[in-house]
Formats: C-alpha cells, structure tokens, sequence
C-alpha cells in the first residue's frame, strides 16, 4: 500500500485531531536605547550594558488538521526569562528581568515538498502574560516605581518551518516563531524562538494486518492451483498454445505497511507458488506490482516497481529461472475496486481497507502442465 505522503496524504494528514510538544531557543529585542535615555533623565550616563536576551523555551499545543493544506492549531507557550544589567557613573546599576508565558491560536498552512517533507507557515495571536522584576542600586532610582510588575497583551504571531513525516501518526517538526508583545514596563518589542517539535495525529496509526487476509487470490479460478491443460483430441496434432494463468498476491499479507520488504510468511507463499511451476512449461513469468490510489502518484509507482522486484528475486531463489522472469510496476493506473465504490480522499481505516484489493502483486504465467512420463 502507498504510504500516506506529503504530496498525497503524506505529511499534508487528513482531517483529524492531533496534538504535541516543542522545546527550543527563544531570544528577545531589549530596547536598550529607551533604557539608557531613562537613566540619563536621572543624570547619569551608563558605563556599561549587559543583556541577558536568550533562554530555554517551550510550548505544548493541540490542532485540528481541517484538510491537506490548513490546520487550527492552540496552545500554551513559556518563553523563559530575558533581563538587562546597567551600570552608570555616578556608581550604580539597574536590573531588571522578564519572564513571558501565554496562549496562542494559529492557522498553521502545509505546502508538501516531496512524500515526506512539508514546508509550514504559520499566522496568529497570541495572548501572554509578562512579569517583571527590578531593582536599583547606588546612584539609580528605579524609574518603574515599582520593584515588581505585571501585565498582559495580545499580539501578532508569525511562523515558518519544515514538517518530516516519520510514519502515518507521528510527524517532526523544526520552526522559527515571532510573537511580538508589551511587556509591563510598556516596552514593546519581538521574542523569537527556534524549536524543534514532535507531532502525534490521532487515527494515524496503521492498523494491526488482519489475520484472515489470504496469501493471494486467484483472478481466473477460485483457487489458485494451476489447471492442467486438455490433451489433444488426438496425435500428432499439434500442441494447445500456451495460455496464461495469472495469480494474485495480497500486498498486505507479503509486505509491511508501506515496505517493499517480503515478511517471512511472504517468501513462504512464494515458496509454495513456485513448487507449484515445476511440472509445468513455460515460456515466462511476469511480476507487477500495484498499489492503491491513496498517495503521491510517482512514489505509488516507485513502491509499486519496488515490490514486484522483491518478488521476482524471491521466486528466483525458489528455483525459476531469472531469464523467464520480468518485473513492472503499474501504481495506481489499474485498480480492480470499482469506480466510486471507495469513496473519499483522506487515508482514513475505513477507506485503507476498502481499497485492500487494490494492493496486490500480480504473477502472469505462460504456460501448460507437462505430460506424465
């Protein structure tokens, strides 16, 4: 089956909820020329300034994926601690430090790149709450008034970043953020944080294959035993053409979700197969593999062509000769559910096991039982 991609339903999920958590670098504008001309009313020139601008911050946050390219996202946010130290002539200092938590609603839009990976962006307020604390020393009169303050303010928040699907549930995220605030003190400026993050999507993990699911289906017969051609109706005449007899094998039984690797029951089925060619003539055997129409269209064919690969090299260590085998990949291009009969986009269960028949691997035989000896 073709994975749930970026540019199908890859890392552009279907709709759902999810939710999450990042931890990153934050990084604050500190509007030190207000800061010096505060303490220059006072009469004092400042010898040095020190800025205490980067901390450790993180966010938890919970979304709703409304369709491949837009998702509501909320969440809460701790941007850490941000201070200054200035030190004047006359002799003295002012401190002061800053610690900025708050709410966040976002429209975060994904643009898929490649199967995998997504670009993000992101728009939104957010609603945060800063608390101050001061203190003067020396010369220095604290020009706040106040050794502790606090306030909230709603600002605009912007974000960019990439999205890597790691599997269908779970998504890695690195992104850049801006939110610019006020702090209590009635300096506005930006925080930045630069963060990594790991995304779980509810309903986006595979479910457990289905114990029942047979091996493989035969397309012209109900079982998949190969059929002994009718004799001739009488010597010499010349010898029935040979017919071709096509097998098919369930996807989900020979393969892992989303992998072109034969599971050990896979190569036993194989295995069983090709002990059913040894009394019988052929002239060759071709391989196709398919997949669903659920997925970007070139990584179905690729996962597609990949499969049919691995079940020729199987069947080639199981005694066919690899001069009678040839292996394609068709994807998408010939599902045997019929039109409409699976309806819907997204990689929901329901719809995943509806298209079931459509993953499959095809095995064509040219061929006729040998005459007993």
């Amino acid at each position: 089956m073709a994975a749930a991609a970026l540019a199908g339903p890859a890392l552009a999920q279907g709709a759902g909820w999810y939710g999450g958590a990042a931890v990153g670098r934050t990084a604050a504008s500190i509007d030190e020329d207000r800061i010096r001309q505060g303490l220059a009313g006072q009469g004092l020139a400042t010898s040095s300034f020190s800025q205490r601008d980067t901390d450790t911050g993180y966010k938890l946050f919970g979304g709703y994926q409304v369709n491949r390219w837009l998702g509501i996202e909320a969440g809460f946010f701790d941007l850490g601690q941000m201070g200054y130290t200035a030190t004047t002539t006359p002799a003295g200092n002012l401190r002061g430090d800053v610690k900025v938590r708050g709410l966040n609603l976002d429209a975060v839009g994904t643009l898929p790149l490649t199967d995998r990976l997504s670009l993000l962006g992101r728009v939104g307020v957010a609603h945060a709450r800063t608390r101050g604390s001061f203190a003067a020393t020396g010369a220095v009169t604290n020009p706040y008034g106040a050794s502790s303050s606090s306030s909230k303010d709603t600002g605009l928040k912007l974000g960019a970043g990439l999205a890597w699907r790691v599997s269908e549930a779970w998504e890695l995220r690195g992104e850049y953020e801006r939110l610019r605030i006020k702090d209590g003190v009635g300096n506005r400026g930006d925080i930045d944080m630069l963060g990594v993050g790991l995304v779980y999507r509810f309903g986006g993990a595979q479910p457990a294959p289905r114990a029942a699911t047979p091996a493989y289906v035969a397309a012209a017969a109900p079982a998949p035993a190969l059929v002994p051609m009718p004799p001739p109706p009488a010597p010499p005449a010349p010898a029935a053409p040979l017919v071709p007899v096509r097998v098919h094998f369930s996807a989900d039984a020979l393969f892992g979700f989303d992998q072109a690797t034969l599971r050990p029951e896979g190569g036993r089925e194989l295995d069983a197969f090709a002990g059913q060619l040894r009394d019988i003539e052929y002239d060759r055997v071709r391989v196709t593999g398919h997949t669903d129409r659920l997925g970007a269209t070139a990584y179905n064919e690729r996962l597609s062509r990949q499969r049919a690969d691995a079940v020729n090299a199987q069947l080639v260590r199981a005694g066919i000769p690899a001069g009678k085998l040839a292996s394609s990949g068709a994807g998408e291009t010939a599902p045997v559910t019929a039109a409409g009969a699976c309806k819907g986009e997204q990689p929901t269960t329901a719809l995943r096991a509806c298209l079931q028949p459509d993953r499959r691997v095809e095995v064509e035989v040219d061929g006729q039982r040998q005459s007993a000896r």
